[in-house]
């Protein structure tokens, strides 16, 4: 696939994102590039992480967020903005308003993690929680726009925006020009718009892959279609890519310039959230893992050097414990067990010393004594149990089964 910004009929271009590049100096990290050698194993090629969760105030956002608004006329700067956003395009919003003297109004959905809501807050933007879903706060904030004259900072269908965003992709062309294949997670499409205009402008021979989750993935039947359509009620707990369409203007670019979208899976993005905590030492939200789960999911696929673009690292504490326990149960690290014993003083330490023997760890025990569904002298104990894997979980029910135990599940 070749591509020209001089012939480009493309709303973005190379020249856009130079100027972007130039307008973040100072105010955007160039994030850092860290290798991974267990990636690069499984791989069987070398792998990089670019580290956007280590961005100011988490993510990539800044970089589109301050762009759009630094173009802004005085009149309209003077109006103030608006945006909607459960997150990450809220701090965006929130700290290129403050960085540029603009007032700004983030309207975010009444179930959004305290975390994100006090972060938005304490970068300066007023915020207002409404709806309980993204597009009605979406709708309030357009609302909002209407009647207040603010400007409306959408979060990826903006030129300015996906210019900004396009800035990820030089940093990645100076830091690893010898790079193949660059992934990049997908939600409306601005990040991964962005840097394919850049990227592709200089490196043509470049493959990008996109990467959406399996079940919010509206790119591939859009890219189908030949147009955006909405998938109903998107579910995943990728927040930060959970979008039920495209982007009018960044699907253009993604049409013509990504060479690839794939899915992931919810197993797969708790285990690339595990991984990255793990092996890289690096705390990123489930969207921010997704090329890290499609490298998992099928490693032995891409060109090499990869570099897999960690998108942000705004995970709220409570999801954060969820996924990480969804990460060890789909590597087999976690497992939890139903069963039937006599009810009858030391049954239980009876159990736990079966457990003790195969060196399972137990995380948590419950005992039910009074349920119709048991005899008289029945009780049901489940169990959380960690473990070492596949072969040791098979390890433990064998135990459990050679002890007299019926495992129900």
């Amino acid at each position: 696939m070749s591509y020209s910004t001089a012939d480009s009929l493309l709303p973005v271009t190379l020249d856009d994102v130079r100027g972007a590049q130039k307008m973040l100096s100072g105010v955007a990290r160039v994030t850092a590039l860290e290798g991974s050698r267990h990636l690069s194993q499984m791989v069987g090629a070398p792998v990089h992480l670019k580290c956007e969760n280590l961005q100011r105030t988490g993510s990539f956002k800044l970089r589109g967020a301050y762009v759009r608004i630094a173009g802004l006329l005085p009149e309209e700067r003077a109006a103030g903005v608006v945006a909607a956003s459960a997150g990450n395009h809220a701090q965006g919003v929130a700290l290129a308003s403050a960085l540029l003297g603009v007032r700004s109004t983030v309207f975010m959905p009444k179930g959004a993690p305290l975390p994100k809501v006090s972060a938005t807050r304490d970068y300066g933007a007023e915020v207002r929680l409404h709806g309980q879903v993204v597009d009605e706060t979406l709708a309030a904030a357009q609302e909002y726009a209407a009647e207040t004259g603010a400007v409306f900072i959408h979060p990826f269908d903006h030129p300015d925006i996906i210019a900004g965003q396009g800035t990820v992709g030089l940093e990645i062309l100076e830091q690893c020009p010898e790079a193949r294949t660059i992934v990049v997670g997908i939600g409306g499409g601005g990040l991964a718009a962005g840097i394919a205009v850049s990227v592709k402008a200089l490196r043509p021979d470049m493959k990008i892959i996109g990467v959406q989750a399996a079940g919010a993935a509206a790119y591939p039947p859009s890219l189908a279609a030949g147009r955006p359509v909405s998938v109903g009620n998107p579910a995943t707990m990728a927040d930060g890519i959970k979008v039920g369409r495209p982007g009018d203007v960044p699907f253009g670019i993604v049409g013509e310039l990504v060479d690839e979208v794939r899915t992931v899976s919810e197993d797969e993005l708790s285990a690339a959230l595990l991984l990255c905590l793990e092996r890289a030492k690096l705390v990123v939200e489930p969207a921010g893992a997704s090329p890290v789960a499609a490298l998992l999911s099928r490693p032995g696929s891409f060109e090499g050097p990869v570099v897999a673009v960690l998108s942000g690292g705004n995970v709220d504490p409570v999801l954060m414990q969820r996924v990480l326990r969804h990460g060890m149960a789909a590597q087999g690290r976690y497992l939890a067990v139903r069963l039937r014993l006599t009810d009858r003083p030391g049954a239980l330490a009876t159990l736990l010393g079966v457990l003790s023997v195969v060196d399972a760890n137990v995380l948590d025990v419950s005992h039910v004594r009074t349920d119709p569904r048991l005899g008289l002298t029945e009780a049901e104990v489940e169990l959380h149990l960690e473990t070492k894997g596949p072969a040791h979980c098979a390890e433990v029910g064998q135990a459990l089964r050679e002890a007299g135990y019926t495992v129900m599940g």
